[in-house]
């Protein structure tokens, strides 16, 4: 069964270093706690606010392995007073896990974008 997971992270400054950082964190985090590997992922889309530009978060994704994983990047539309500075990331994974066991991950400032997947 193929299935959706969320997430999002946020850096502090439109910095590579930070970007690939939290990129990393972010998608490690995801695997972990749903319990998958590489070989697991169909594909994954990023999207980053327009402030964030130094780096694509799917060059950080190769950096943990994901070499055979389709990635593609984009930014987010500009909604006026949208969280600033924020990665976000749909991964399409290869899961036996039902829709209700997925765990979608939100780091840092980004757990105030859906605070009804975070657990308290």
């Amino acid at each position: 069964m193929v299935r959706g997971i969320r997430g999002a992270t946020t850096v502090d400054h439109n910095d590579a270093e930070e970007i690939r950082e939290a990129t990393q964190e972010l998608l490690q985090k995801i695997l972990e706690e749903n319990q998958l590997c590489t070989e697991d992922l169909v594909s994954a889309i990023f999207t980053l606010t327009p402030d964030l530009n130094a780096d694509f978060p799917a060059s950080s994704a190769r950096g943990i392995g994901w070499q055979l994983v389709p990635l593609l990047c984009a930014t987010e539309i500009p909604v006026p007073g949208a969280l600033p500075l924020c990665i976000r990331v749909l991964l399409h994974v290869n899961t036996t896990h039902s829709q209700r066991e997925i765990r979608h991950i939100f780091l840092r400032n980004a757990v105030k974008l859906r605070k009804d997947l975070v657990d308290a």
